[in-house]
């Protein structure tokens, strides 16, 4: 069976327009994957809280402004993709923290009681401040909608970066923003 002219001109419009949807709805896809990953309050000044820690301080960003820059990662205990953030947070941490004082890393937990929290920060040994945040008006006031979610603030207090999900890349995207040289080593001189 032979095809027309029109009828094979046909069939090749239909599969052109075929491979152009599909193209057009993938790039779409991606930009509204990339939007949602990153946070409305990038590039807006971060909202001022004062929550208790774990040590119990009661810590806040207006103690670093003008100092540091804050790297502030909200997340939970029951949550897997967190579970996978904090070793990596950790190990950035002590590898950088210990050479300088140009950054700290407050970490506000969201669960709804302490003992959880607490339970796994003594867990995995964290090294720098856990917040909580029982009630999540904190993360309400930060926009999260889903952890884990990082922002880093600026000596100013204005949101420089923020990032929603766990990124593999996290360690070299943090050295990246805070001017870290990001290959492994030991941190020393860096």
């Amino acid at each position: 069976m032979k095809l027309s002219p029109a009828a094979a001109f046909g069939i090749a419009a239909f599969a052109a327009f075929t491979i152009f949807i599909t193209w057009r709805a993938k790039k779409l896809e991606r930009t509204l994957l990339e939007r949602a990953r990153t946070p409305a309050l990038v590039n807006k000044v971060a909202p001022d809280f004062a929550l208790a820690s774990l040590d119990g301080r009661t810590i806040s960003p207006a103690d670093y402004h003008g100092k540091k820059k804050l790297i502030v990662s909200f997340w939970a205990s029951w949550c897997g993709p967190c579970r996978m953030e904090m070793p990596v947070l950790r190990t950035f941490y002590e590898r950088h923290h210990k050479t300088s004082d140009t950054f700290e890393l407050l970490a506000i937990s969201i669960d709804d009681n302490r003992a959880d929290a607490a339970s796994f920060a003594a867990q995995e040994k964290l090294p720098f401040p856990v917040l909580l945040d029982l009630t999540s008006k904190t993360a309400n006031a930060y926009g999260v909608d889903g952890i884990p979610t990082l922002f880093i603030i600026s000596e100013s207090g204005k949101v420089i970066y923020g990032h929603a999900g766990f990124d593999g890349m996290l360690e070299f995207q943090l050295a990246s923003e805070l001017g870290f040289d990001a290959r492994p080593g030991d941190g020393v001189g860096e």
